[in-house]
């Protein structure tokens, strides 16, 4: 067994306050948006907590410690993304702690994780976000929620936006009918996205209504908002979570399961229908908001899977030339009728 290093003066000796330091610098120095911090400080107080029933902490912690925790964890039977998420959390602390100086060492940097599954991302057919699209310009209590839910769902469809940096748009961003719209993703990096003429529609019908109320809640003492889908809530804009649940209600409205449908398969259905449509990979990652190219890749998984269908599906010599509709059996000698 590794022995544990002796930890330096000046490493926290709490491994609450180890998290607390870290993430602070997460969120200082890279940005590090709110849901990713959240994220990080959920899997390392589940380490902590396992290392201390072990008498152990994270500055005492060995590789062969991490190893076992690992190895509980898949017992426990976490699934391989969440445990590879889990020792991605581990080596981002030691990796910090290690440039501190709070260790001499960093236990986990040899430690290979358990990788990710690569699956394909769902998305939907163009008759599909029509359908989604129709029922967002039919849903709502009132005229002003319609215009709302429109113009959201338009320029989600047209933007590939994560639903994150739709929410948290700025008005300032959407004055003067613009043709494209300054989007802040994620670690802060600003990126420009074009509008399709319906978006902009959209954009521009719910910036009226949007206004008018604002001036009289304005009127009666209320304090101005600056988000361009502006809420009572605590945030000041429409959450992440009521717009989940709006496009749950536009699935059942448009006749589609509503399982098969979230804000981000609608990222999903933009950047393919952009690449069946000829679109180049490098333009797609730019509106997306990638930063390795590697991740825009999976979507020429996602085509290469629909061409082969289409194939199968619809070409002649993937049937018998006898007039039969029924697609080739196979049995042990050979293919059959």
């Amino acid at each position: 067994m590794t022995p544990p290093a002796a930890q330096p003066a000046n490493a926290p000796q709490d491994d609450l306050q180890w998290i607390a330091t870290f993430l602070d610098a997460q969120a200082a120095d890279l940005g590090a948006a709110r849901n990713t911090l959240l994220a990080y400080g959920r899997d390392l107080k589940d380490v902590a907590s396992w290392l201390g029933h072990k008498n152990l902490g994270f500055g005492s912690a060995t590789r062969d410690d991490i190893e076992a925790y690992l190895i509980a964890c898949d017992a426990e039977g976490l699934a391989r993304a969440t445990r590879a998420r889990r020792l991605s959390a581990i080596k981002q602390i030691y990796r910090f702690a290690f440039d501190e100086g709070w260790r001499s060492d960093n236990p986990a940097i040899q430690i290979k994780g358990p990788g990710r599954q690569k699956a394909l991302p769902k998305t939907l057919e163009v008759i599909e976000v029509d359908r989604l699209l129709d029922a967002a310009r039919q849903s709502g209590r009132n005229l002003s929620d319609r215009l709302r839910n429109t113009c959201m769902m338009e320029l989600l469809y047209a933007t590939g936006m994560r639903v994150s940096e739709l929410v948290g748009l700025p008005v300032a961003a959407a004055r003067g009918d613009p043709r494209m719209l300054l989007v802040l993703g994620k670690g802060g990096k600003e990126r420009m996205v074009p509008l399709s003429p319906p978006a902009r529609d959209a954009l521009a019908a719910w910036l009226t209504t949007r206004d008018a109320a604002e001036e009289a809640a304005v009127a009666k003492g209320a304090a101005p908002s600056r988000f361009l889908f502006p809420s009572r809530g605590k945030s000041g804009h429409l959450t992440r979570h009521r717009f989940y649940l709006l496009i749950k209600e536009f699935a059942v409205a448009g006749g589609l399961q509503p399982e098969a449908v979230s804000p981000h398969t609608l990222r999903h259905a933009f950047a393919t229908h952009l690449l069946t449509n000829g679109a180049d990979l490098r333009a797609i990652q730019a509106l997306l908001g990638h930063a390795d190219i590697a991740t825009t890749e999976i979507y020429t998984h996602v085509l290469d899977a629909r061409l082969s269908e289409l194939v199968l599906e619809h070409h002649p010599l993937a049937r018998r030339n006898t007039g039969s509709d029924q697609p080739l059996q196979q049995d042990d000698d050979g293919p059959t009728e």
